[in-house]
């Protein structure tokens, strides 16, 4: 995944229905904070591949649920759109013609159908700082708060966020067709200005859902303990694999600790976590494997999520 920086961390935006990155933004707000993203752990960066290929998982799962009528309606309109553009009136009148028959088979199909979903985007926000500087953040925003200055803790507060979000995209079948199908008429009488302006809006009218919110130090956690898990079942362990076993579960641990800062449940949820990961610890020292330690904390996680 791409990333671009914001301030103190990076917000990560990714579409991928249209393969398109956000620039760098830089975000001015008053705070004595590190203004450069922060070096994430070796263990967060291990799992960095996993968490990603799990988000595109998800992503194509939804995929399958899109109408590919709709969809070639959509694309259809901006072909329409594009084509007004370069005074191409035939071509626009063919594309919307495509347009309208693809939404009719739809709405014939599925009368009752209010919504058609076109298109699936994951938006990744990823948190680069560490634990030290996530605290001085929300006790900025706190202080803010507390004198009164909502608008210098407003940006501060917005940005404490590290997930992934996946966001359906609906053509809103009560006012679309209608819309699209007052185009042409505008077009035949030459009033081609008015014909975009139609499209334009028609497109503006396009439905965004946010179906899930996945926080990725959930994600990230889940994936490092599957490694710990892996190192612990493991017999005569060489000293390498033991550190990278004492690694992995503060990575996890660390993980875990960032979610509840962020407000992904409360310290309640997390305690329980934390003592099962201290018990791992304990019973993997000195190099001793077994097999069951990481039952509980993992549908502890999944419980929490």
């Amino acid at each position: 995944m791409n990333r671009l920086t914001l301030s103190i961390w990076a917000l990560a935006v990714l579409l991928l229905n249209t393969g398109v990155t956000s620039p760098t933004v830089t975000l001015a707000a008053e705070s004595a904070l590190p203004v450069k993203p922060q070096t994430q752990s070796e263990a967060a960066q291990s799992v960095q591949s996993k968490v990603d290929k799990q988000a595109g998982d998800a992503v194509a799962e939804k995929r399958k649920k899109l109408i590919a009528d709709a969809t070639t309606a959509l694309a259809e309109t901006h072909k329409a759109l594009n084509a007004l553009d370069k005074k191409k009136n035939a071509e626009a009148l063919k594309a919307l013609a495509e347009v309208t028959g693809k939404l009719d088979l739809i709405v014939a199909r599925d009368p009752k159908l209010a919504q058609a979903p076109v298109d699936v985007e994951v938006v990744t926000y990823d948190l680069l700082a560490n634990l030290d500087t996530i605290k001085e953040v929300i006790k900025d925003a706190k202080a803010y708060l507390n004198d009164g200055e909502i608008q210098k803790a407003r940006p501060l507060v917005a940005n404490l966020a590290s997930e992934i979000q996946y966001r359906t995209i609906y053509i809103p079948l009560a006012s679309y067709p209608a819309a699209i199908k007052a185009i042409a008429p505008l077009i035949d009488a030459g009033k081609i200005d008015e014909a975009r302006a139609g499209l334009q809006a028609a497109l503006n009218t396009l439905v965004v859902t946010t179906d899930n919110v996945t926080p990725l130090p959930k994600l990230r956690a889940e994936q490092l303990l599957k490694q710990a898990q892996d190192l612990a079942e493991k017999k005569d362990r060489s000293k390498e694999e033991n550190d990278k076993l004492a690694k992995t579960l503060q990575g996890a641990r660390e993980q875990l600790q960032m979610a509840e800062l962020l407000g992904y449940g409360k310290k309640k949820d997390y305690n329980p976590m934390y003592e099962q990961i201290s018990e791992i610890e304990t019973k993997s020292a000195g190099g001793k494997s077994g097999t069951g330690w990481f039952d509980k904390v993992k549908q502890q996680l999944a419980d929490l999520f």
